[in-house]
């Protein structure tokens, strides 16, 4: 018998499958109203071929929101590149995402995936910082308690101790300078109220949502790797502009080195501590940011610099250190941005509470 020409349906049942063909006139035609819209080209991103790593399979990300994709433009709801017509192709780097902003006007220079989800590392501690900087006088001395070191054996610490008491503002320079998760802990715990740690990671959600950052949740305040926590480039630029707008976070960005203090009480020499974003160093105009590190997010990065009165942000994500490493792309992406013309924009980023989805539901 001769095959009915039409549409095929599948049907799954218990470890076996069948084909059906149904007659042409069982599957409905468009609404002549309802033309059929094309499948937008994605420009494929710029890579530079990075070393096998061997490594842990990455927590499962949230099922992506459209309208939170859409977030500062529909160009920037792509997996792919996006960069404004006509401009000199973007360098070649390992990070599976990354952005490019003007920190001042928000417009978006160009990005690859901006909105796709990832894990942070501790550049998740601008969110930290965005959230708890205005709320905690530096001056004030506080005790730093055994839970405040309750952190992955092994992960970046600045060497504080149980007992010690410490300036606020030595616990700041401890998290962005020595990425200190015992210092984001504490000052998670300090700005978290009653609730303590939990409280500071809630205050850190909420500091998202205002920010329009939808595609950001926090589980820890460190950045240290837990199930259900993600960013994306393009959340990590909205977190980083309210950061560079505090000047007190800009001065312990660019600070070199500081002093962490001995501790009589309990028996703790001082010592010194330095910055490890190389940017600081070695970018003219450095303006700081944050690096980032684990074996899930590999390595992330947020970093700024000044040119001709022009301050630009890049945040790249998933990046490998070879043949660059994570602050060495970013500043070739920010000498590709600085190379660009003003007012050149694939989007813009959103100011704070100005985006709610129930505002931009279609």
């Amino acid at each position: 018998m001769p095959a009915t020409v039409g549409a095929a349906v599948t049907t799954v049942g218990s470890g076996s499958s069948t084909s059906v063909a149904l007659p042409a006139a069982a599957v409905p035609p468009l609404p002549p109203s309802v033309p059929a819209t094309p499948a937008p080209t994605v420009v494929p991103c710029p890579k530079a071929v990075a070393p096998k790593v061997s490594r842990s399979p990455k927590p499962t990300p949230p099922p992506p929101v459209a309208a939170h994709r859409m977030v500062g433009g529909e160009a920037l709801a792509t997996p792919g590149l996006v960069v404004p017509p006509g401009v000199p192709a973007p360098p070649r780097v390992t990070a599976t995402s990354w952005l490019v902003a003007d920190l001042d006007t928000g417009e978006v220079l160009g990005g690859c995936g901006p909105h796709e989800y990832a894990t942070p590392a501790s550049v998740q501690k601008l969110l930290l910082a965005a959230t708890m900087l205005p709320k905690l006088d530096p001056a004030q001395v506080v005790t730093v308690t055994r839970e405040d070191l309750d952190i992955a054996p092994g992960s970046s610490a600045v060497g504080l101790l149980p007992g010690g008491r410490y300036r606020v503002e030595t616990l700041w320079l401890g998290l962005l300078l020595q990425s200190g998760n015992e210092a984001a802990n504490a000052l998670a715990r300090l700005g978290g109220g009653a609730d303590g740690v939990a409280g500071g990671v809630r205050a850190m959600n909420e500091q998202a949502r205002l920010l329009g950052a939808y595609q950001t949740h926090a589980v820890t305040p460190s950045g240290l790797d837990a199930p259900g926590q993600f960013t994306s480039a393009y959340d990590l630029a909205l977190i980083a502009r309210v950061c560079f707008a505090n000047p007190t976070f800009r001065r312990y960005a660019l600070t070199e080195r500081a002093r962490i203090p001995a501790q009589k009480a309990v028996r703790g020499r001082g010592f010194e501590i330095q910055n490890e974003n190389q940017l600081v160093y070695r970018y003219a105009g450095a303006l700081g940011g944050k690096t980032g590190f684990t074996d899930y997010a590999r390595h992330t990065y947020v970093g700024a610099a000044e040119r001709d009165g022009r301050r630009l942000v890049v945040t790249l994500l998933g990046a490998e250190p070879r043949p660059q490493r994570g602050w060495e792309q970013g500043a070739a992406l920010l000498d590709w941005g600085f190379a660009l013309p003003r007012r050149t924009s694939v989007g813009r980023l959103v100011e704070p509470g100005s985006w709610t989805p129930h505002r931009h539901r279609r």
